[in-house]
């Protein structure tokens, strides 16, 4: 190869090289923003779930965890059942956990489903009553509620606490 061209070659390699590693570099920096549920909304969607639990007769455990499971509020209702604080956690938790309502996870987790096994991951809850709390496309958080008489009733409730929140989470 002459002399001129393998310099272009070279030259071009290199110009390539430093674009790609540009590129790389912004998509790669270590970091990585995210947006999570502040301790306030987190409270306003706990109390808002309990209040309508109550309106239906229920006596609830609400627990909201952040995006990474982590328990950002629980509150107890007076008469709700020792067991609903842990409960409504980990129903909260298995949402956020696996990016599902735990409604979907209690129909695809049966005896004999493919993914029947996941029962076995310790605080695992499948039973309706975790909701996945989402604004802007991400998932900001995740709601469990325990105590009512039904999964389906406490999915309702977890829905009136992500709706009082609504207006503060788009963006």
């Amino acid at each position: 190869m002459p002399r001129p061209l393998r310099l272009l070659h070279t030259l071009v390699g290199a110009a390539a090289l430093v674009a790609a590693t540009a590129a790389f570099a912004q998509a790669s920096s270590g970091t990585h923003a995210v947006r999570v549920l502040t301790p306030e909304a987190a409270m306003k969607a706990v109390n808002a779930a309990l209040q309508d639990c109550r309106k239906r007769g229920y006596q609830v455990s609400v627990a909201v965890v952040d995006r990474f499971g982590i328990e950002q509020a629980t509150w107890r209702d007076r008469f709700a059942g020792a067991h609903t604080p842990d409960f409504a956690l980990d129903k909260a938790w298995t949402a956020v956990s696996f990016r599902t309502p735990t409604s979907d996870l209690a129909r695809t987790t049966q005896a004999g489903q493919p993914s029947s096994g996941i029962r076995h991951v310790p605080r695992f809850a499948a039973v309706g009553g975790g909701l996945l709390i989402e604004a802007g496309g991400s998932i900001v958080g995740g709601i469990g509620v325990s105590g009512a008489p039904s999964g389906d009733a406490d999915d309702e409730c977890g829905k009136a606490g992500i709706a009082a929140i609504k207006d503060d989470l788009d963006f």
